[in-house]
Formats: C-alpha cells, structure tokens, sequence
C-alpha cells in the first residue's frame, strides 16, 4: 500500500488533482483521505488572529496526533475513523466516517508536506504551486456557494491570514516535494499516475 501527499495552498486545486488521479489509476485501487477532517474541534486561542478571528492556515488548526495515528495506522493496512468538519459551524459533526486503506491513498491537504514524521510514511509527495490569484479566485467562490460566507469576510480573512500563513508555512513544503506541479491540468495528473503505476508494478 502506498500513500501519495498532495499538498498546497488554499485554492490550489488539490481536491481537483487528486480526483484526476484518482480516475487515471483506477477508483476500485485508490482511495482520497483529506486534510480538512483533521482540523481542530476549537481551534486554540494562541493562533487567533490579533482582531480574534479564527486562524485556519495555521499549522496549530490541525490535530496532529490523531493525523499521524492514523496514517500510521493506514500505512499498516488498517481502518481508521476519520472525523467530519463542518465548515459552516467551524465545529466537528457527531459523525464519522470509517476510512479503509487501499492499494493507493491519495492524502492531500495544504500541510499533507508539513509534519516530518509523516513525511517519513510518504511514498511520493507532490507540491502545487498555482499563483495566488487563481487561488484567491477559488476560494472566493468556494467558500461564498459552497460554505455560506460572505463576499467581504472571505477577502478580509484573505488578507488576515491565508496570505500570510501560505507565505510562511505553505510554500516552504515545495522543499520536500519529489515534483512541483505549476496547475492541476491533465498532464500533471498523468506524469503522477505514471509514478504510482511504477510502484504498483515494482
């Protein structure tokens, strides 16, 4: 079993990406673990921003001890539990969902590159670099049809904390990257599908 990281900022396409490869190797091989799951029930007072808004690109947003229990567990074969994130109640539900590893787990996530211990457990890790705009633009959209939040309250978070954290804490993971991928276009998708299917065959 292998698992692939797909990390990169906000907007960046990594949901997008992952189905991409997801399609090209074969859905009944391959399975898409993401990130946003393992965001904090509250998210700690320390990384509130100086106004007291939420901080959600902050490594300290994300419950690192049950993320790496479970890839741990995913990398031994084994289910996990994995938890449902409410972004409209920036709260966890009751519910979750239990997640059973595969031939290929396609983790992705803006920090799937950050932690060194689950670097460790990576079998190929793939950073997206999309400029800021295209990932502005996205996420405007996303987060206003999607998540219910205003137009204003997306572009003030933008500038509050999104484009800071992507600076300090996002981009430096291209340094652990195998490949850089510019846009999650279908060439991208099918270089990467190349390298699992060297694995598979290995």
């Amino acid at each position: 079993m292998y698992i692939i990281g797909i990390a990169g900022g906000s907007g960046s396409g990594k949901t997008t990406f992952a189905h991409k490869v997801q399609e090209r190797i074969n859905d009944k091989d391959s399975v898409i673990l993401s990130m946003d799951s393992y965001y904090l029930n509250e998210l700690p007072e320390s990384i509130k921003t100086a106004k007291g808004n939420l901080n959600f690109d902050h490594p300290h947003a994300f419950d690192w001890e049950l993320l790496n229990l479970h890839i741990s567990e995913l990398k031994k074969g084994n289910d996990i539990c994995v938890p449902v994130y409410d972004f409209k109640t920036n709260s966890r539900d009751e519910e979750i969902v239990t997640f059973s590893p595969n031939k290929i787990v396609l983790f992705e996530g803006i920090f799937s590159l950050f932690d060194k211990d689950i670097r460790s457990l990576l079998d190929i890790k793939c950073f997206l670099h999309v400029d800021s705009d295209i990932r502005f633009t996205r996420r405007l959209h996303r987060d206003v049809n999607d998540r219910g939040r205003s137009l204003e309250s997306v572009i003030n978070q933008y500038y509050e904390t999104v484009r800071p954290m992507y600076q300090k804490y996002l981009e430096p993971q291209k340094q652990f990257a195998d490949f850089t991928v510019g846009e999650e276009t279908d060439v991208a998708a099918d270089i990467l599908t190349a390298r699992i299917r060297e694995l598979l065959n290995e």
